[in-house]
């Protein structure tokens, strides 16, 4: 018999066999539960396991359970999404606490992990495993040479790419858009401007976040969910809920089109704390069912594919998906995954900035291999960084090197104004133009605190206050404020409510690390060193993203 939760969100999963073979959980309350009960001699004391599982793996799970034999015990399956799991794993919420976790992805251990879950281990056996496809809707398919040609995700996210609106389930809460990530950046490796194509991508991604890949679907056109209008065409689901949606409806079937480079959900098997030596033979029995006994069945019968991402059973005459074995992908380590959701957080931020520019006579030094100098470089890096902000984003730009306006060390190039028109009005060719002066030297810290000074009196609520500054070398103006003095002013001049963090990027091998590194701190920034003049692009584009994001 179902049981019932105080907030009546619970309610018994119903796991009725389709004819083709896939098991559809009908519905998608947060709380599903599925109780097993059988006629047993009365126990003194039974033993009750309770696992919380993802709504994709709940039904394996339900039907491992139901063939199991437990005597008096009991084994209770409720179903809660990964991110709100790891969550109330963190902070209870008051209900009871399972003995084991089977979310989607070991991604959402990690979380809970870092959350401060710390009965939660960061890895667990993968009992199952469903590839992160790209979605596509059957007409926008069939547009793009489908099925006459197996599609990939540069195929479909191609700029020119006719009939694909795309959407993204949001990947700061969900597995598989924070697995996507990684395929959306295979598609532009290529390109020769590939952190501005990446940026792009977002972008276009963005438009369309919605919380979950369902919400997605009920946005596709002719869904029986939606109304068409705002309807998405591309996004990227599991190969599970997409099997599932083309059973469910059958009026808008989606096309799924794969790709190596994206992480795989791999339902790892977690073991939490509090585990009683009554409750432990039923945990183990439960494990060892997943793993090498019913498990497989159950989990061919909903849908999933084995842990090793073994052929997809009852769809080999599907050409909606490749039911071929492939090989699976496990998470990348978490700086890699923070990394990405970074530059996800941070790319659609409006912000307000302050550049400035060292025109010092070092910046003539020739790069060997390139045919430019440092200037050069820097330039049209700084130029493909103006397409890594929203359009909207306030600039200014500054050039600096001792003496370049009488007795100021910094002069204005371009004065603060929105992105877009900076754009159209001839800024590139303003950078192009721009050269380092003869014999100047670099003249940090007084262009540093002047600049620091302006943003801290233009400071505008609702945007992203920023001053950038990049150089190649050290302060050399002895008539200037020295270090000390500049911390010093610089930490009069912060305000926790209004935070206007430096960013400070050096160029070259005589970037000084320390320097940059004291001076940005003071402001709650970070500075990044391209020590290969050539790699200033990948360093702007990381450090732009880690700010905005919060890393």
């Amino acid at each position: 018999m179902g049981r019932h939760s105080p907030d009546g969100r619970r309610r018994r999963l119903l796991v009725p066999a389709l004819a083709t073979g896939l098991v559809v959980v009908l519905g998608a309350a947060a709380w599903v539960t599925v109780s097993v009960v059988r006629s047993a001699p009365a126990c003194e004391h039974p033993a009750k396991v309770l696992v919380t599982a993802s709504p994709d793996i709940a039904p394996a799970l339900s039907l491992v359970v139901q063939g199991l034999d437990l005597g008096c015990d009991s084994i209770e399956v409720q179903t809660r999404e990964a991110t709100l799991a790891a969550e109330r794993l963190a902070m209870s919420d008051g209900t009871p606490r399972p003995q084991v976790w089977v979310p989607d992805s070991t991604l959402a251990l990690r979380r809970a992990h870092q959350l401060g879950a710390a009965d939660v281990p960061e890895t667990g056996a993968s009992v199952a495993s469903s590839p992160v496809v790209l979605a596509v809707a059957e007409a926008a398919a069939k547009g793009l040479g489908w099925p006459s040609r197996t599609l990939s995700w540069a195929d479909v996210l191609a700029p020119d790419a006719a009939g694909i609106v795309t959407g993204m389930p949001d990947p700061a809460r969900d597995a598989v858009g924070a697995a996507a990530l990684f395929g959306i950046r295979a598609t532009v490796r290529s390109n020769p401007d590939a952190a501005a194509a990446y940026v792009a991508q977002l972008r276009r991604f963005s438009t369309n976040t919605l919380g979950e890949g369902n919400d997605l679907i009920a946005r596709l056109p002719g869904s029986s969910d939606g109304a068409g209008t705002g309807s998405v065409t591309a996004f990227p689901v599991s190969e599970n809920s997409l099997l599932r949606h083309n059973v469910e409806d059958a009026a808008s079937p989606l096309v799924a089109v794969y790709s190596a480079a994206v992480p795989t959900l791999d339902y790892p098997f977690a073991e939490l704390g509090g585990i009683t030596p009554e409750q432990r033979p039923i945990v183990d029995k439960l494990r060892e069912a997943m793993l090498n006994g019913s498990g497989g069945d159950a989990i061919a019968k909903t849908g999933l594919r084995a842990a090793g991402g073994q052929a997809l059973r009852g769809h080999a005459d599907d050409p909606r998906v490749s039911p071929t074995g492939f090989r699976t992908l496990g998470m990348p380590d978490a700086v890699d995954v923070d990394y990405l959701l970074n530059q996800w957080a941070g790319i659609n931020l409006s912000a307000r900035v302050q550049v400035l520019l060292d025109v010092s006579g070092s910046m003539n030094a020739q790069v060997p291999g390139t045919g430019l100098n440092r200037m050069q470089l820097t330039t049209e890096a700084t130029a493909k960084a103006l397409h890594l902000f929203k359009p909207t984003t306030q600039l200014r730009m500054l050039e600096f090197s001792t003496r370049l306006d009488g007795d100021k060390d910094y002069r204005e190039i371009l004065p603060m104004a929105p992105v877009a028109q900076h754009l159209a009005s001839g800024a590139l060719d303003k950078l192009n133009q721009l050269k380092a002066t003869a014999d100047g030297g670099t003249g940090l810290y007084d262009s540093v605190l002047e600049t620091y000074r302006t943003a801290r009196r233009e400071w505008e609520p609702g945007r992203l206050n920023l001053v950038i500054v990049v150089t190649d070398g050290r302060n050399e103006d002895p008539k200037g404020i020295n270090r000390a003095d500049l911390l010093t002013e610089l930490g009069k001049l912060q305000d926790a409510r209004r935070p206007i963090p430096l960013i400070g990027v050096g160029v070259g091998p005589d970037a000084d690390k320390t320097e940059l590194d004291d001076i940005t701190k003071a402001t709650g920034g970070s500075a990044f060193v391209a020590t290969d003049p050539t790699k200033i692009t990948e360093v702007f584009f990381g450090a732009l993203s880690r700010i905005a994001g919060g890393g």
